[in-house]
């Protein structure tokens, strides 16, 4: 989102947002992560899969709270408008956190402190652990918690209380920052229930292995004695990828999981289910099967299928959570027992109007006469490039596609859609709407037109991505009207 601070937040950007949304007659906004980012900044690598990410909590309401001064804002550099930098951006902001946390606990009223005592009682089952990790962290230099010394490393109970004494003031200002963000969150939750609009927030199937939430639960990951992961996550080789991807993060040990009646991640599931309306559960395919990959490989190949909890482990959740809104990406590769254990429990499966024309074996099922109600439709996803990127750049490189194939792909995409020289982005979204899916959800980039520039994430890259912010005033009455015109005809 834009903003004078370097990032997206949840101050006015978001609220303005938000009014469009409910201008062009939109329902459901979904959301990336909102997990404090780790490893290249992104948002399926965090510290925490239940922290909410400090960088997005907005100066100017601390400022109108009167825990920063204008002199303190005075200082904001020059950030770039169009993209996130966030080595920049960290900086400033938990500089000026580190303020306004100081002001806080200097000078905070009766009910501060009654709401700041209860938000931390309430969240204690993780937010010490973040607070101590996030603290541990820094006095290690940023290192990952496997480099820490020996007694913290281990959580040794000696160690844990001197660390805790010893950095007290540091988890206070964890704690702070936490209490802010969900604050904040719950304004911009509340305003989206008003007009209308829920959130899908997303539980990435796998955590970082640099998070509090490894460091402190050891014993649900496939890790070493030194707490070095054995095997890792990733996928096989596929249409897009001849290597596959190596994702890197620890696999979880599911019998240990399961002895506990899956507490960690009941746990994990009501506090998504807290923030957002309903969920995407990413790489839900791993839950029946899952791509296990020796921590040594170099690349993803040279994994296996092992199978996953299945249907027993949605079973406990769904006794302890009762309702599960859930939503399934089921793209990669989808075998008959995936989809048996989506359609168990009633979850929409996903599709990406991108894969259906190419030479992809799954390609027809991504096409939209073969669309089921049961589903979520999609111009394209946060992996993919943009729609304007995806029709206008040759696509080498990035895939196991040729240049004859990515004409063979346009010429199809003209015949399928009927058009010629209409923008590509809406005739794309114009298809998913008139689907027969009950929901369709287009990235804001299609919907402004953007092309590779725009794009948020190439994956098997490192750096780089995650970055892409949308410019101030891009969103015209033109485009609201646009988008509430055909949101209205195919009664959406």
């Amino acid at each position: 989102m834009p903003g004078e601070h370097g990032i997206g937040d949840l101050g006015e950007s978001a609220h303005e947002f938000i009014d469009f949304l409910a201008g062009s007659g939109q329902k459901i906004w979904q959301v990336l992560p909102l997990n404090p980012t780790g490893y290249g900044d992104s948002p399926y690598q965090c510290f925490s899969a239940f922290a909410g990410n400090p960088l997005f909590i907005n100066l100017s309401a601390l400022r109108e709270e009167g825990l920063l001064s204008g002199a303190d804002l005075a200082s904001t550099p020059d950030f770039p408008d169009e993209r996130v930098a966030y080595d920049q951006v960290i900086i400033f902001k938990q500089k000026l956190l580190h303020i306004a946390a100081r002001a806080f606990f200097a000078d905070r009223t009766a009910a501060d402190r009654s709401a700041f005592d209860t938000f931390c009682q309430e969240r204690r089952q993780w937010l010490e652990d973040y607070a101590l990790f996030m603290a541990c962290k820094k006095v290690h230099h940023d290192v990952a918690w496997v480099h820490w010394d020996a007694g913290i490393r281990r959580r040794d109970s000696a160690a844990l209380k001197e660390w805790q004494h010893e950095l007290s003031s540091e988890l206070e200002f964890h704690r702070f920052t936490q209490f802010e963000f969900f604050r904040q969150w719950e304004k911009v939750r509340s305003l989206c229930s008003r007009h209308g609009i829920s959130i899908m927030g997303d539980i990435p199937i796998y955590v970082a292995h640099d998070s509090a939430d490894v460091w402190a639960h050891p014993e649900l990951f496939r890790l070493d004695e030194r707490g070095w992961p054995t095997a890792v996550a990733g996928v096989p080789p596929d249409y897009f990828s001849a290597t596959g991807q190596l994702w890197g993060n620890p696999l979880y040990r599911w019998d240990v999981s399961a002895s506990s009646g899956h507490r960690w991640w009941i746990d994990r599931c009501r506090a998504s289910l807290g923030m957002f309306d309903l969920v995407r559960l990413d790489h839900f395919r791993g839950f029946e099967a899952y791509w296990e990959v020796p921590a040594t490989a170099s690349t993803a190949a040279e994994g296996k299928w092992v199978q996953g909890p299945g249907v027993e482990f949605f079973r406990v959740l769904q006794a302890e959570l009762k309702g599960l809104p859930f939503v399934a990406e089921n793209l990669g590769v989808i075998t008959p027992g995936v989809e048996a254990l989506r359609h168990t429990f009633g979850f929409p499966g996903m599709s990406l109007l991108q894969f259906a024309f190419g030479k992809d074996p799954q390609g027809p099922s991504f096409r939209p006469h073969n669309y089921s109600r049961e589903l979520v439709a999609y111009t394209g996803g946060h992996d993919n490039d943009t729609t304007m990127g995806w029709w206008t750049s040759s696509g080498v490189g990035e895939s196991t596609r040729t240049e004859e194939d990515i004409r063979e792909e346009h010429d199809f995409t003209r015949r399928y859609l009927g058009f010629q020289n209409e923008e590509v982005n809406w005739v794309f979204i114009r298809a998913v709407l008139a689907s027969v899916a009950n929901t369709a959800i287009v990235p804001l980039q299609d919907v402004l037109g953007l092309g590779s520039e725009a794009r948020m994430n190439l994956p098997g890259t490192v750096s780089g991505n995650w970055r892409w912010r949308y410019k101030a005033n891009s969103l015209t009455k033109e485009m609201r009207q646009q988008l509430l015109d055909l949101t209205l005809l195919y009664d959406r």
